[in-house]
């Protein structure tokens, strides 16, 4: 492999601005104003300009990247050094290697999704704040079964959390992520499937106004579904779903998904998010093209996939099971007949149980709620309401939910009631 150094290259380019007026303005321009480290191709089209000669190409991936503040667009025919310089400018921004396209600019995800478009390829899309798990790759896997392309964005979303709330010690594992990004193929027919790019945007990309945990302070343009939002998990954090319906609508705004999948787990947000595509009338998403998946659970103790679980120590991870196996003795007391009021004590019943044995571990547990809801309206079911005498919302299925601390870790879970397969799949 031919070996050209930087300060060639930087030689090489600067002598062919010179030669051409336009990219010598654009480029005075961009120096002037200190503005080194976004790409050119921001601030011109290079793939349609005609002053490029024979002997120079553009790699398509050097193109969006710079090294030191020098666009890669200059390489000449026979070096073949543009991957090496790409895994160097990742290097120093901080990005772990990989095969996948990383776009972390609004810009670079539309101009992504515009050959999607002129292709006629169907994109699947899944939103996530990274830290995946097998509940995570399962939707990947869906994704990548079902479309053409699949994109998965990462992005750890401040407005989601409260002045006081985890941002700060959110898990962030991008490197892992990546690797597991990478390892995930699916084959349909002869074609073998794998991620087609991860959208890694920052703050600033995706709230321009800015944005503070506060919401008394914020600025800005915000989203909010009435009548979704309030309930279950919103009413003991009430600025949450805004926080999500408004990341969600930009991140559709952005990526333009023929298809999204979002997990049960949290089950209150896909709802709400499915009601937003239909409220706005969504082309991309279509809100019956919002997929969502059943939760992926341990095999052995049944709790719920969950980014959180990283918080848990071994005493706490052994005693967090607690919370399904009480929304499970809720759902077999209404199963059997009995009130919403009694099956909802056969639940807190359960967990009772559990903070003794997890006192003699040391760990303490506080239950939040355990709640059910018509999964149409979201609205509380009357205490006195059982299987047989159920009215409200005719046949739609009941969204039995709830929320748990283990130690200092909110674990959330939910069992759908009735025709599940109206809702998820």
């Amino acid at each position: 492999m031919a070996f050209v150094s930087y300060a060639s290259l930087l030689r090489n380019w600067w002598a062919f601005v010179h030669k051409h007026d336009v990219i010598h303005h654009v480029v005075c321009c961009i120096c002037h104003s200190q503005s080194w480290i976004p790409s050119l191709s921001r601030h011109i089209n290079w793939h349609r300009l005609s002053l490029w000669p024979p002997s120079l190409r553009v790699s398509p991936l050097a193109c969006w990247h710079t090294l030191f503040g020098m666009p890669l667009l200059l390489l000449p025919k026979n070096h073949r050094v543009s991957w090496q310089l790409c895994r160097l400018r990742r290097q120093f921004s901080g990005l772990p290697p990989t095969t996948i396209p990383i776009l972390e600019s609004v810009a670079s995800c539309r101009t992504w999704r515009l050959k999607a478009y002129d292709e006629k390829k169907s994109v699947g899309f899944v939103p996530t704040m990274g830290a995946f798990h097998e509940g995570h790759l399962s939707l990947l896997r869906r994704s990548l079964s079902e479309n053409d392309l699949t994109i998965v964005s990462i992005f750890v979303n401040p407005g989601q959390f409260a002045p006081g709330e985890d941002f700060e010690k959110y898990p962030r594992m991008l490197s892992r992520d990546l690797e597991q990004l990478a390892s995930g193929q699916v084959s349909v027919g002869n074609v073998l499937r794998t991620t087609s790019a991860v959208f890694l945007p920052g703050v600033q990309e995706m709230h321009p106004s800015g944005i503070t945990r506060d919401v008394a302070s914020q600025k800005g343009t915000f989203v909010e579904v009435e009548g979704c939002s309030h309930q279950m998990e919103g009413a003991i954090r009430p600025t949450l779903y805004r926080a999500i319906a408004t990341i969600v609508t930009k991140l559709f705004n952005v990526v333009q998904p023929t298809n999204v999948y979002l997990g049960q787990k949290d089950i209150q947000q896909a709802l709400m998010i499915r009601q937003l595509c239909r409220d706005l009338l969504l082309a991309d998403p279509d809100a019956k093209r919002v997929h969502i998946v059943r939760t992926v659970r341990d095999p052995i103790d049944g709790v719920a996939l969950s980014s959180r679980n990283a918080y848990l120590s071994v005493d706490e991870r052994s005693c967090a099971g607690t919370l399904y196996r009480a929304l499970q003795a809720a759902e077999t007391a209404w199963t059997r007949g009995e009130t919403k009021e009694k099956s909802i004590s056969a639940a807190a019943a359960v967990v009772e149980q559990g903070k003794t044995k997890a006192a003699s571990k040391g760990v303490e547990m506080k239950l939040e709620y355990v709640e059910m809801n018509d999964a149409g309206s979201f609205e509380v079911l009357d205490g006195k309401l059982h299987k047989g005498s159920r009215s409200l919302g005719g046949t739609n299925p009941i969204l039995l939910t709830g929320m748990l601390w283990v130690g200092k870790t909110r674990l959330v879970d939910n069992i759908v009631i009735g025709d599940s397969g109206t809702i998820v799949s």
